[in-house]
């Protein structure tokens, strides 16, 4: 699956274990300055990736702005050490869902799946 992490996950843990289950993984970390959400949305969308953040603004730019995604997942309070085992598990048991434009809220003990409208 394409992937784009946004620069508040922490690209250098979560990167490797992504691009090691076979995930086509950037991060917004690399880019030279931070565009900004609606940036960083669209740039997800032209290239059809799923967006990881821990940021809340990136639903309401889809929910109540109509931004066009790809997909985002949040995550909400975890751990840095536990995101990527978090990413790889919704990433496989809800690739299709996520391909359809869910958003999904992860959080270590439950899972909240917005379908698109």
């Amino acid at each position: 699956m394409k992937v784009l992490l946004d620069t508040c996950v922490s690209g250098l843990l979560v990167r490797p274990v992504l691009v090691e289950a076979g995930h086509d993984v950037a991060w917004s970390g690399d880019w030279e300055s931070d565009p900004g959400d609606e940036i960083i949305l669209a740039h997800a969308f032209r290239e059809s990736r799923v967006l990881i953040t821990l940021d809340k603004d990136f639903g309401a730019l889809a929910v109540q702005h109509g931004q066009p995604h790809s997909g985002i997942v949040r995550l909400v309070n975890l751990a840095t050490r536990e995101q990527a085992a978090v990413c790889l598990l919704v990433l496989a048991d809800h690739a299709d869902e996520l391909a359809s434009g869910a958003i999904i809220t992860a959080e270590r003990t439950r899972l909240r799946i917005r379908l698109p409208d």
